[in-house]
């Protein structure tokens, strides 16, 4: 058994949960997305982000159905598939609903027959179930879950120690670029977290299926009354494996007087689905600058929001190591606590549709910038403008971090809640053991009650999360 006190200023104390009795989930191992030209997509996460390729499988492999384009930085792996032939419905009819974007969320496990048994005991859909796959370079036993909307989590247990490239059946890429080489490296380590949107009143029944069929738990959660304006709002759970190694955050949109940032990224990609990958670099300023010197296009925060930044940071209790000016002139925003902070910044769609982006975070002792909470008074006091269709929001926040939403049809918000807010919202939520007066969250209190009167409810706490 695990009771977590106070492990983040904003992880959801008085969580009580049990190490599962056998198998266990390690990391994320890679995701893999499905697009209409698997080797142009690879090529641009290459050019714009600085991966390399890795591994391939297709016609000269002996892939007759399927191209892979694998592709590395540091542990980040990807994989871009397309179709080979024209009758391939599958993905055809994945790209129809959804675009270019994730379908596949991929786990490195121990125990791979055990959790797939488990997880179907418990109510999941499996997909496929168990099979081995191997080479020269070593055996990989595979097995593949649904888990929200079209997307699926690949669960991959080395059998033993697998020395290839990749997996099974890759071998090296066609061709490499000799331009990647002489571009400045992009400086990022590893994946952070991996955020999925989900229509109104699903985000509940999906955290309960990773709890109830994966035995993850809940890291972190806020609802409407937290990130709301007269105009958006909108509700999360953050669920976690229980080393906390594997983090996703579930979202979903809540009624305003205009469409939610989440509802419109649910309407665009036609249903539920990874909203955005956040990677970790320990340089934040010089990932920033190589990746801006390779022409990746990054969403902007105003001046405002970092002279507000300069006045919180004058009484706060932690000291932001890296240079502000140079914070401002990269856009890079600022989140923090008193016992640590953060700096990230979000990336354009990296596709057409305004779906799918990316997020590039630097922590310093700050572990839960996952999601955005902030005065609803400061909240409300921002601008707003009309672009294509949708809000762009740009302002200030009250703590370090400012609310501002790009345009392009989908909005991001970040935020941080004046001392006191949070602190509520928490007690109310895990000591009193209810979320909200809607219906579904207080139902999903009722299953999973708190036990532990002696905990106190936190003072100070300031969260961010990606949304």
């Amino acid at each position: 058994m695990r009771f977590v006190e106070n492990h983040n200023s904003t992880q959801c104390v008085c969580n009580i949960f049990f190490q599962p009795e056998r198998g266990r989930f390690v990391r994320f191992h890679h995701v893999t997305f499905w697009v209409g030209n698997a080797k142009q997509a690879a090529t641009f996460y290459c050019d714009k982000m600085g991966f390399e390729p890795l591994a391939y499988k297709g016609l000269e492999t002996g892939s007759r159905e399927v191209v892979s384009h694998v592709i590395k930085q540091d542990k980040i792996l990807f994989a871009f598939e397309s179709a080979l032939n024209p009758g391939n419905e599958e993905i055809g009819e994945h790209l129809k609903k959804h675009g270019d974007g994730v379908k596949d969320i991929a786990f490195q496990v121990e125990d791979c027959d055990f959790l797939v048994q488990k997880a179907k005991e418990r109510g999941a859909t499996i997909v496929r179930e168990p099979w081995v796959e191997e080479d020269g370079h070593g055996r990989v036993k595979i097995a593949v879950v649904q888990t929200y909307g079209d997307t699926t989590h690949t669960f991959i247990e080395y059998l033993v120690p697998y020395k290839g490239l990749f997996l099974p059946g890759y071998k090296e890429p066609l061709f490499k670029d000799p331009l990647l080489p002489k571009l400045p490296p992009g400086c990022l380590s590893f994946i952070d977290h991996i955020v999925g949107n989900q229509p109104d009143d699903n985000m509940v029944p999906v955290a309960d299926w990773y709890q109830k069929c994966l035995l993850f738990h809940r890291f972190w959660s806020v609802d409407d009354k937290q990130i709301h304006t007269q105009y958006s709002a909108l509700r999360s759970i953050v669920v976690t494996n229980y080393e906390e190694t594997i983090k996703m955050p579930i979202n979903e949109p809540a009624v305003g007087k205009k469409k939610s940032q989440i509802q419109e990224y649910v309407d665009y990609n036609g249903g539920a689905g990874v909203q955005h990958i956040a990677l970790n670099t320990s340089n934040i300023i010089q990932t920033i600058v190589n990746l801006r010197a390779r022409g990746m296009e990054f969403l902007s925060a105003p001046d405002s929001y970092y002279n507000t930044l300069r006045e919180k940071l004058k009484t706060a209790k932690i000291k932001v190591k890296e240079d502000i000016n140079k914070l401002q002139e990269l856009k890079i925003l600022v989140d923090f606590d008193d016992k640590g902070y953060l700096l990230q910044i979000f990336t354009k769609p990296m596709q057409d549709r305004p779906t799918l982006f990316l997020e590039v975070i630097q922590r310093n002792n700050h572990f839960v910038s996952l999601a955005a909470v902030q005065s609803p008074a400061i909240y409300k006091s921002q601008a707003l403008a009309r672009f294509r269709g949708a809000s762009a929001h740009q302002g200030m926040n009250g703590r370090g971090t400012g609310l501002w939403v790009k345009a392009l049809d989908f909005r991001f918000l970040c935020l941080s809640p004046p001392p006191g807010t949070l602190q509520t919202f928490i007690h109310k939520t895990f000591i009193k053991g209810h979320f909200s007066t809607r219906p579904h969250f207080a139902k999903s209190a009722a299953r999973h009650p708190i036990h532990s009167p002696e905990v106190q409810p936190m003072t100070n706490c300031y969260g961010h999360f990606g949304v």
